[in-house]
């Protein structure tokens, strides 16, 4: 059997070797094909080891856990008195409905897909690629903005702070930018630095989280009368307990950024640490350390959100979460200070701005995980789009763009924020649905169904509220789509065989010819009777105006998915009618695999191959276009063109003829 894994592609020139060094760790991974990449999205290389469940936790959890620093706050003006009891709500979302479509998820796809990919397999062709890029828009305007209104929102911490220099106070700007380079430079240093400083600064937030929420719960257990106040004035504002859970469902949807942080959790499944008997196709191991992060994420968020609505509700004057209010977007801050003493409170500032900076990270490791799982293997990004250093850089820059395009303004980009994340808990809950729907379990399906109607009312609530967010989710979605079909042409000529493999047939079938020569027909098959292939014959002999018959084998590709752009080409050797010696294997292209396979002829043998065409009839352009899009057309044309990107020198080029 004879195997090769890049078509076409020799040693460097001796004219790279100056770059090699720089160029060698800027693209590390990106010789990893298909679904094995490098980094935060697949096996990774030893500067990159997978970890411990609990501390990739942390690596979500620095998005998870620091709306903390604004989630009462907003939970207090959507809600006002009755904030508690629609975080209770929220809560019970949380815990009985993302958990458990995440849970399936982690299950469904262990290796960091997320729900795209569940729902990609439902669709084929085209239509599920544009589907897929969709989703991805939404993904990626959840994961910018997060990095970019988590590095506002500390910015905001930042110049507010009383204690830092005046010249400052009007750098929104700037510091927002500096915030966002310091995040991609640790990416740039490495995945286990950004895992190693998520852990100590979601350990320190959350300790002290703890004081301050524990605290303010002994002020208001030592202090019956704040509770006896606060329950007079809920009865004398809304009447009955019916009327309170009434408006209470109405009103949280508008908490549902304190929801968050799931989808990360699972894009950055492939960093948990599994069992040594783990495999990638069974990764029993990961899948359990995906569902106790999950699980654990969800539990500790939860007790933290009903614990710091109730406690800034009853100690914080309304007033003070109004826009320009010391507790406004800074709740638990304020309380802080007030109750612990500027000290502490200082301390606690330091620790929420710093989280803040650093929410970015699992959002930034999120795209790192998806982008390269899907766009490379369209054919719809550039082949360096595989490593992590590159799509790094490219990321920060996008991040710089958009925090220039909102003036590194919080308000203007929590809308887009909330879609995106509502979009894609709604894709998760569907895609659940009909995993279950697909695998009988009747009771699952009809519990998925309802989570994914209380997540498709509450993304229509938040789009007819704030509409800016579906308009910023168009501008990443066109984007993505845009360039993702201009790379998708400018990438068409490539072999795009990830790996061929010629069965024993087929090996001894080449092995033979070429003592002398290999000439080889492209037979586009229709019955596949005797007949087909003696006129086949005949005519290519007549056209070409060759000697004889001899040494003559067939080609044959049949056409798969044509909108998927890599394929790994399995050569199978057949002997039919007695005589006829025949090459068969499946691609999404026709032109592209023929190309591989000369290419891949002429490494193994030594032999320069010739193939044999005939002119397809039609207009040209229409012949283009459906090559394109369909993968046929006029191959002959395109394979030469194929290979004279793929081979430069004519010397060492398979020969292409056409009659």
């Amino acid at each position: 059997m004879s195997t090769s894994t890049s078509p076409g592609v020799g040693p460097a020139t001796p004219d790279q070797a100056p770059r090699s060094s720089f160029r060698g760790w800027l693209l590390s991974g990106m010789e990893e094909r298909g679904h094995q990449h490098q980094g935060p999205h697949g096996v990774p290389a030893p500067e990159h080891r997978r970890h411990a469940w609990w501390r990739v936790m942390c690596l979500t959890g620095v998005d998870y856990f620091s709306t903390l620093g604004y989630q009462p706050g907003i939970a207090a003006l959507a809600a006002g008195l009755l904030s508690p009891l629609a975080t209770l709500v929220l809560v019970a979302l949380t815990l009985f409905g993302a958990l458990p479509v995440y849970r399936r998820v982690a299950e469904e796809s262990p290796h960091g897909e997320g729900s795209i990919a569940m729902l990609e397999r439902l669709l084929s062709f085209w239509q599920g690629k544009l589907f897929v890029l969709v989703l991805l828009g939404f993904a990626a305007t959840d994961f910018l903005i997060t990095m970019t209104l988590s590095a506002a929102d500390a910015t905001a911490h930042v110049v507010e702070n009383p204690h830092i220099p005046g010249f400052l106070h009007d750098q929104q700007m700037l510091i927002t930018l500096v915030l966002l380079g310091a995040l991609g430079a640790v990416f740039l240093r490495g995945f286990k630095e950004a895992i190693g400083l998520a852990v100590v600064l979601v350990g320190v937030y959350l300790a002290l989280n703890a004081v301050v929420v524990g605290y303010s719960l002994w002020e208001v257990a030592t202090s019956p009368t704040l509770v006896t106040d606060w329950t007079s004035a809920l009865t004398k504002e809304h009447g009955n307990p019916l009327a309170m859970v009434g408006i209470a469902l109405l009103v949280f949807p508008k908490l549902a950024l304190g929801l968050s942080g799931f989808e990360t959790g699972v894009a950055v499944m492939p960093q948990v640490e599994g069992d040594p008997t783990d495999t990638e196709v069974e990764p029993t191991g990961r899948i359990r350390g995906a569902k106790r992060l999950l699980t654990t994420a969800a539990i500790i968020m939860s007790v933290f959100l009903v614990a710091s609505s109730t406690v800034t509700t009853l100690l914080i004057p309304a007033q003070k979460f109004e826009p320009g209010g010391q507790a406004n977007g800074r709740a638990l801050a304020y309380l802080a200070h007030e109750e612990l003493g500027t000290v502490f409170g200082t301390v606690y500032d330091a620790s929420t701005i710093a989280i803040l900076w650093f929410a970015g990270a699992s959002a930034m490791a999120g795209m790192l995980n998806l982008i390269p799982r899907y766009l490379p293997r369209y054919g719809m990004a550039p082949d360096w789009a595989r490593a992590v250093r590159p799509l790094v850089l490219v990321l920060t820059a996008v991040a710089f763009l958009v925090t220039w395009i909102f003036n590194a303004s919080v308000d203007a980009q929590g809308g887009a924020y909330a879609t995106g994340v509502l979009v894609l808990m709604t894709s998760a809950a569907v895609a659940v649905t009909l995993a279950a729907r697909r695998a009988g379990q009747r009771w699952r399906t009809v519990g998925f169904a309802l989570v994914a109607a209380v997540f498709v009312y509450t993304t229509i609530d938040n789009v007819v509220e704030r509409p800016d967010g579906v308009k910023i989710g168009a501008c990443f979605i066109a984007a993505i789509i845009g360039v993702s079909l201009w790379s998708r042409v400018s990438r068409a000529f490539e072999p795009r065989a990830t790996s061929i493999e010629l069965d024993a047939t087929a090996d001894r079938f080449m092995r033979d010819c070429a003592r002398r020569s290999i000439r080889l027909i492209a037979n586009e098959p229709d019955a596949g009777d005797a007949e087909e292939y003696v006129a086949k014959m005949r005519q290519v002999v007549a056209d070409n105006d060759l000697q004889d018959e001899g040494d003559i084998i067939f080609v044959e590709v049949t056409l798969t998915d044509p909108s998927d752009f890599e394929t790994t080409l399995e050569v199978h050797g057949q002997v039919r009618h007695g005589t006829r010696r025949v090459l068969s294997f499946e691609s999404s292209s026709v032109p592209n695999a023929i190309a591989a396979l000369l290419l891949h002829i002429r490494d193994q043998t030594g032999v320069k191959p010739h193939i044999y065409f005939e002119w397809t009839e039609g207009n040209p352009i229409v012949q283009i276009l459906r090559f394109l899009f369909f993968g046929v057309g006029e191959v002959a044309p395109v394979t030469r063109e194929v290979l004279r990107r793929a081979e430069p020198d004519r010397k060492r080029r398979p020969h292409v003829h056409v009659g």
